[in-house]
């Protein structure tokens, strides 16, 4: 079965991120990661990525809530960057906020495939993986 090359985790909690990896293990969702604290740290790091068009996430698996630059800002910022390939990467808010003003506040950005409320599991993972790699085949 295909899977994920890239994923990328966008979290300023330590214990997210090493939960997300070990279940992204389990579940054998991706080949690598990428992992930075806040959007700043991501933006400063996959720009030149995106620019370039080489090793590009498939998936970004943001928070919304983090210090320096937050998840909104990232997602503005990131909006911005031209890709040289035809690659999407596909963007999912993962978040503890069950705020429906963000939950309607993700509709404005179309590069955002879904909300996930976390914690993350296996199932999520799964049904994230089938929407990353149908989304490539087309």
């Amino acid at each position: 079965m295909k899977k994920i090359d890239i994923a990328c985790i966008v979290d300023d909690d330590p214990i997210f991120i090493f939960g997300a990896k070990r279940i992204m293990q389990l579940a054998d969702f991706c080949n690598s990661f990428m992992i930075f604290k806040d959007g700043k740290e991501a933006i400063d790091n996959l720009k030149p990525i995106v620019l370039s068009g080489q090793n590009i996430p498939e998936v970004i698996l943001l928070d919304i809530n983090m210090p320096i630059m937050d998840g909104w800002q990232f997602l503005d910022e990131f909006t911005k960057i031209e890709t040289k390939q035809k690659q999407k990467i596909l963007i999912y808010i993962v978040s503890s906020s069950i705020d429906p003003a963000d939950k309607n506040r993700v509709k404005n950005y179309q590069n955002v495939s879904n909300f996930v409320v976390k914690p993350i599991n296996i199932e999520t993972l799964k049904r994230i993986s089938e929407e990353v790699l149908d989304d490539l085949e087309q």
